[in-house]
């Protein structure tokens, strides 16, 4: 491989459904030319996931570190998470340290937005780093605000409406929303890290979102929707 001027982490939470996407940020990072990326996962992922990076165009190393599950099964979701936000973070240290003094030391992190301590984690290192958001902008603007409190959810079953502010979303009624809004109850943990993507919105310079600006335009580009 030539020598590439910028190498970026690209960081997923270990489960298919992040994977995939940041999978294919990477490619298109790859194809922008002089650059060099590693996708980062967990050594569990790596061993039950089949990845498919090669071809004529792009080369993506993957790199696994330690989330201290290796032999053991993740059927706890808080269990897990709670181990993964203690583990990871210090194997994910000790990779860029040791890139540190390779040919191709790391500038930049993307990671996923329900990884948000990333950012501490680059910035304690020296270096900057921005959230990918593997849903789309329209579902992500819906956390975000709720998570801001700008809207009040309709009772289930009534006529009620929620008008987004700062968006340009048509009227959305109960059976609208994402169930994580209004169910407080079922998978509390899950739901913690869905709305703990934008603990520290304000933080990052950029933002990366997994959508299609054709379809998302207005959404996309207004300022707004991401920033009290």
């Amino acid at each position: 491989m030539e020598r590439s001027e910028i190498h970026i982490l690209v960081i997923s939470f270990p489960v298919q459904g992040h994977i995939n996407p940041m999978l294919e940020f990477s490619k298109r990072l790859i194809s922008k030319g002089s650059v060099k990326v590693t996708l980062i996962t967990t050594n569990s992922a790596l061993t039950s996931m089949h990845f498919q990076t090669n071809s004529s165009s792009t080369s993506i190393n993957i790199e696994a570190i330690s989330d201290d599950y290796e032999d053991g099964e993740k059927n706890n979701f808080n269990e897990y998470f709670k181990c993964f936000e203690t583990v990871f973070p210090q194997s994910l240290t000790k990779l860029i340290e040791k890139h540190s003094s390779s040919p191709y030391p790391v500038k930049f992190l993307i990671y996923d937005s329900v990884l948000p301590w990333t950012l501490k984690v680059a910035r304690k290192l020296g270096l900057d780093g921005a959230p990918f958001f593997t849903q789309s902008c329209a579902v992500n603007s819906i956390y975000c605000l709720y998570h801001q409190g700008r809207f009040e959810i309709p009772p289930r079953g009534s006529a009620g409406v929620v008008s987004l502010p700062c968006t340009s979303m048509p009227l959305l009624g109960f059976d609208d929303l994402p169930w994580f809004v209004h169910d407080n109850i079922s998978y509390q943990g899950v739901r913690d890290v869905i709305f703990n993507q934008f603990s520290n919105i304000e933080e990052p310079n950029w933002l990366f979102c997994n959508t299609f600006d054709e379809l998302e335009y207005e959404v996309t580009f207004n300022d707004s929707l991401l920033i009290s």
